[in-house]
């Protein structure tokens, strides 16, 4: 019983971490854009968050299976309560260290090096590589580029088409005062400061001002559309991420029997909030601020390829990484409007590289120290 315990409270850790790392993926670009300010933009991401992980139970059987890692090592191994432990509280670690330090990694990712590395101590050749290619690895890797692919060519057809239509964007003039202090030496030979004021005028677009469109589209005015469905958007993503993240935390408690799959789900629905609530601020300014530079039109772009490639994906038990695909579509974008910061990019694609190993790694010394205390 004791063992079981320690595993609930392991995917308690990690469904928490989940949500600190996760959660606010799905309003980055409402953030980034400036349509809405953090605290609402995280507000939105929890509800929608928490509504689509009490969803999953009714539409992610597959990935519940999947994550259990039946088919990947043998069952009497999948079915140990040490085994399960090892990998949630391997894959706990690995998320926060990562959201300690602002990197954007998938806890899918984490959780399938983590199920290799404690694999591989248990039951050693006995591991299944071919399925770990074919449901596992293959989805991962190609994700983040076929979002590339789709979010850069969509939002060059949806900017055309709104230069088509008239719809224009909108400069603007920033008039604001700017402080400088200049140092002046008396006759004493002492040092004054005194603040002056001047004022300051930029032309803009993007950077510096409130980037809008002007123009109607049907009679409705463009830019009060596109916020609404930005809005939508996003928590078209956030309900996609909970609905395709929490069945493979799910998996890990299917050993325990404490309590049904539903309250489960209901259990770590919760948990999964507070931790985005409590811990998404790093994350947040990665996502929204560094990987490209965006405006209403091509963060609602992003988050339109984000939701639907998460839904399609949870629908055929594919366990793709929200994370990838997120920063995939961001980045392609950024890609098209020459935004993109290809620095910030390569510290998150080592992130991605280091996340598999690292996991497994923990995964693998965890499992092994267990069964030490077990004998």
């Amino acid at each position: 019983m004791t063992i079981l315990i320690f595993l609930f409270l392991a995917v308690l850790l990690l469904t928490y971490s989940n949500g600190a790392n996760d959660n606010f993926k799905g309003v980055a670009t409402l953030y980034g854009s400036g349509t809405l300010p953090y605290k609402s933009a995280l507000i939105l991401a929890t509800i929608t968050t928490f509504a689509g992980a009490v969803c999953s139970y009714f539409f992610a059987a597959a990935l519940i299976k999947n994550f259990s890692g039946k088919g990947l090592v043998p069952d009497n191994i999948v079915q140990s309560a040490d085994f399960a432990l090892a990998v949630a509280l391997a894959t706990g670690t690995t998320v926060l260290l990562a959201t300690k330090f602002g990197f954007p990694i998938s806890t899918t990712h984490g959780l399938v090096g983590a199920l290799v590395g404690a694999g591989l101590v248990a039951a050693g050749a006995n591991v299944n590589f071919s399925s770990l290619g074919k449901v596992f690895f293959l989805p991962l890797l190609l994700s983040p580029f076929v979002a590339i692919l789709i979010s850069a060519g969509l939002y060059i057809i949806l900017k055309k088409s709104r230069q088509a239509v008239g719809i224009t964007e909108e400069s603007c003039v920033c008039v604001g005062n700017n402080q400088w202090i200049p140092v002046i030496q008396s006759q004493s030979h002492s040092l004054n400061f005194i603040p002056l004021q001047t004022t300051q005028i930029i032309v803009d677009t993007t950077s510096n001002c409130a980037n809008q469109y002007q123009g109607k589209f049907l009679g409705i005015n463009f830019q009060s559309l596109l916020n609404t469905l930005h809005y939508i958007s996003a928590g078209v993503v956030s309900f996609a991420r909970g609905l395709n993240d929490t069945p493979k935390l799910v998996s890990l408690l299917l050993i325990c029997n404490f309590f049904s799959i539903q309250v489960n789900i209901f259990i770590l629905a919760i948990v999964m909030a507070i931790g985005g609530i409590l811990n998404a601020r790093r994350i947040a300014e990665t996502m929204s601020k560094k990987i490209s530079t965006m405006n209403h039109g091509q963060g609602f772009t992003a988050n339109l390829v984000t939701g639907c490639l998460v839904i399609a994906a949870s629908k055929f038990g594919l366990p793709v990484s929200t994370t990838h695909v997120s920063v995939g579509s961001i980045y392609g974008i950024g890609l098209v409007n020459k935004t993109a910061n290809n620095k910030e990019i390569s510290k998150i694609g080592l992130s991605w590289v280091l996340t598999l190993p690292v996991a497994a790694l923990l995964s693998a010394l965890f499992y092994f120290i267990i069964q030490l205390f077990n004998k």
